[in-house]
């Protein structure tokens, strides 16, 4: 178990892979930790050095009081970058995961050559939506909002699985002051401008049954960035790479080899 300490907080990563492997980041979404990317990571190509990490207010990370700002989660991740001596990554966001990574992209160019930007956009949902999500959660916690919010992620037929109930029980863990937190970084959020100036390899992949960030508005976040790539997983929701992990992993793989790895 790795923890930093990363200004004022401590971040839970963990980091695998050999060091002189390709260097791969993975931000989660809302309401996960790294477990997420747990399916895919044995069905990718040997030889990537792996950054995984729970972001503030999520995992094992700290959750400082809400509200926390995009900012902060973008600062947050270029620390544990610098901290553990990765650069020049690839970098896999899925929803929010995806924004930090638009974010950082921007930012530092020398932390990530390529991104590939799940089930994510440069602006998600509005400020009054999050408002009242944030509201709701305020008042009753994460189970006043728990089935809206797995319906949206999955598919009808993945919540008849024994696997669903996990993640419903992650979603409900999640320290509330972390979801507010990052639900307060989103509704803020309006990457459209900064997301269309990138100039770096791209690939978006969308769910066809996903609720949350629908295929049509993930593509059109591709469409801000020249020669992106856009991949459909379908039977699958928010989190493909839960439903449909050997597609994802398939989809993941080949554009790692077209950014050089194992060529």
């Amino acid at each position: 178990m790795q923890t930093a300490q990363i200004g004022d907080i401590r971040l839970h990563y963990a980091l695998t892979g050999p060091k002189d492997g390709t260097p791969v980041v993975f931000a989660n979404s809302l309401g996960t930790d790294f477990r997420l990317w747990d399916k895919i990571l044995p069905l990718l190509p040997e030889g990537l050095r792996i950054l995984r990490f729970d972001k503030r207010g999520h995992g094992l990370s700290d959750a400082p009081a809400a509200p926390y700002s995009m900012g902060a989660l973008i600062s947050d991740t270029e620390k544990l970058m610098d901290h553990v001596g990765m650069k020049d990554a690839i970098f896999v966001g899925l929803s929010i995961g995806g924004m930090i990574a638009q974010g950082l992209a921007a930012k530092r160019l020398d932390l990530v050559r390529a991104v590939v930007l799940s089930n994510t956009a440069a602006k998600i949902g509005t400020r009054d939506m999050w408002n009242d999500r944030i509201a709701a959660v305020n008042a009753g916690g994460l189970g006043s909002i728990v089935d809206p919010t797995m319906d949206r992620w999955f598919s009808k037929p993945f919540h008849a699985t024994d696997e669903f109930h996990a993640w419903r029980n992650m979603f409900l863990c999640t320290p509330p002051q972390g979801w507010t937190g990052c639900a307060a970084a989103i509704s803020g959020t309006d990457f459209i401008s900064s997301t269309s100036g990138l100039r770096l390899p791209a690939l978006a992949i969308a769910g066809s049954e996903d609720g949350s960030t629908p295929p049509d508005l993930v593509f059109e976040t591709a469409g801000l960035i020249p020669g992106a790539q856009t991949k459909l997983i379908r039977n699958a929701g928010h989190l493909p790479c839960v439903e449909q992990p050997k597609e994802y992993a398939a989809t993941l793989t080949e554009f790692l080899k077209s950014q050089g790895h194992g060529a």
